[in-house]
């Protein structure tokens, strides 16, 4: 094949899975309503269960639910048959998914599904079918027709089968009033995850990694503690143990530049005074809002009485991928 009917022929398989996205938005009715209803009142799990292509789909299906909030899993049906039933508990709902409506392995398992009282949701391309007649809700799948050419591939009925789940998951994220932080509390290894969940004191420099000197100090000390911690920045604190003040590189060249000789001076001579802060239970995120603001690369740690409990540095932030 030349590029352009490759290309022509790509454009068809995506045209033909559009149409059948457009056509089962346009059929949605009161079904999709019970489905909704059915999966929101349920006390134990959702299974999804199904075989071949419509099971890798119900898979996906299955994660999404969990990640947003609906309690679910994937039951192989073939492997439930022989034996994997035992993961099925009463107060399950279960969510079956046959394009045809006549999967074998799946019918086997209705009658330990009744048995149990277990409310049956089941998605197919057939709603007169064996499968269809025997679920609580059903939900029509169906598409005109397959991208495959040949019609035996499901393409565009994994498609809309896809796309039914995803728009199952999403309305009861919302029904639930499933939140970000609770998106969070599920995906604690994600770039979400982690800005929602790490704080400020998780990453911060402490104990004697905790750049500090006195306002008395001589600048060549701080220096000292300044290199030797290896932040770019020392804190500066009072009598009292409070913060007053910083030193950064920055402070070093601009005294060199506007005071000759800095080693005549003291810490407090050349500190930046009341420099930015924030609290140990802050967000992690939060720190990065505060220096890209100010145009800060580190910001000190205080207790509530003012006094140093660590430092966090951009670096830290960016190694975690916040």
């Amino acid at each position: 094949m030349k590029q352009e009917a490759i290309l022509q022929r790509a454009r068809d398989v995506l045209n033909i899975e559009t149409r059948g996205l457009l056509s089962l938005a346009d059929r949605l009715d009161h079904t999709f309503f019970d489905a909704v209803e059915v999966l929101g009142s349920c006390h134990g799990k959702v299974v999804v269960t199904g075989m071949g292509k419509s099971g890798l789909i119900c898979r996906k299906i299955a994660a999404t639910m969990a990640s947003t909030g609906t309690p679910s899993f994937f039951l192989h049906s073939g492997d439930a048959i022989h034996g994997d039933l035992g993961m099925v508990m009463k107060g399950d709902v279960i969510l079956a998914v046959s394009n045809s409506g006549e999967t074998e392995e799946i019918l086997k398992l209705i009658p330990h599904f009744k048995l149990n009282g277990l409310k049956m949701i089941v998605m197919t391309g057939k709603p007169d079918s064996t499968l269809a007649r025997a679920a609580d809700v059903v939900l029509d799948i169906s598409v005109k027709e397959e991208a495959c050419p040949l019609g035996l591939a499901p393409t565009a009925s994994t498609t809309a089968t896809l796309a039914m789940g995803d728009a199952l998951a999403v309305v009861l994220l919302e029904t639930k009033g499933f939140s970000e932080k609770d998106f969070a509390m599920r995906h604690p290894g994600g770039i979400l995850g982690r800005r929602l969940l790490l704080r400020v004191e998780d990453l911060m420099h402490c104990g004697d990694r905790l750049p500090l000197v006195g306002e008395e100090t001589p600048i060549k000390d701080a220096l000292f503690e300044i290199t030797s911690k290896r932040l770019g920045v020392t804190g500066v604190v009072d009598g009292e143990e409070k913060l007053t003040g910083i030193i950064t590189d920055g402070d070093l060249r601009r005294g060199l530049e506007c005071k000759g000789d800095i080693f005549r001076f003291k810490a407090k001579d050349l500190m930046t005074r009341n420099p930015k802060t924030i609290v140990g239970d802050s967000l992690a995120a939060e720190a990065v809002i505060v220096m890209k603001q100010h145009t800060i690369t580190s910001l000190f740690v205080l207790h509530g009485n003012g006094k140093p409990l660590g430092v966090i540095h951009l670096h830290d932030l960016l190694k975690v991928g916040i």
